[in-house]
């Protein structure tokens, strides 16, 4: 499945990240990272799920710094078990502090739903049953939770009052 367009995302993160930037910036790793110090990350299942969103989370990084190497190792909505490795970062590692919680947030977001609606479509297989979102969304996360149930097997009815 594709993820949507990054004109559905990229402003979603960008606010993400200035409000945990706030009004200083990231002080800890400021103070604590020299600059052109490389690093690698690896973004790691905690639990059994459905993937959802690895393109939408990881461009945090790539928002950034252009230059940020991103390795995705699963497919849209691939269930994966607690340990496995869902992508790796290579980037300064002031990128990789500064926007990990950001892009950790929206895959975790994105995955929850989709492990959710995934176990409800499961629950009703082989039956002339169907499992339908509606447009009750978190404020400005609509698309991107709309995408996240369709990777978990659902389908979209209504995405705003204009349908």
């Amino acid at each position: 499945m594709n993820s949507p367009h990054p004109i559905f995302f990229d402003e979603i993160i960008i606010s993400a990240l200035k409000e945990d930037f706030g009004r200083a910036g990231d002080l800890t790793t400021e103070a604590l990272v020299d600059r052109g110090v490389q690093a690698t990350g690896r973004v790691i299942a905690k639990q059994e799920g459905c993937i959802a969103g690895m393109e939408i989370a990881m461009r945090t990084f790539t928002l950034l710094e252009a230059g940020s190497e991103i390795e995705i190792l699963v497919q849209e909505g691939e269930t994966v078990g607690a340990g496995a490795v869902l992508s790796v970062v290579r980037s300064s590692a002031r990128t990789i502090l500064a926007g990990e919680r950001t892009a950790l947030n929206l895959l975790g977001r994105l995955s929850g739903i989709a492990t959710s609606t995934r176990n409800v479509v499961r629950r009703v297989e082989g039956y002339k049953t169907r499992i339908v979102c509606t447009r009750k969304t978190t404020p400005g996360m609509r698309a991107l939770e709309k995408y996240a149930v369709r990777t978990g097997g659902g389908f979209n009815h209504r995405v705003g009052l204009d349908d």
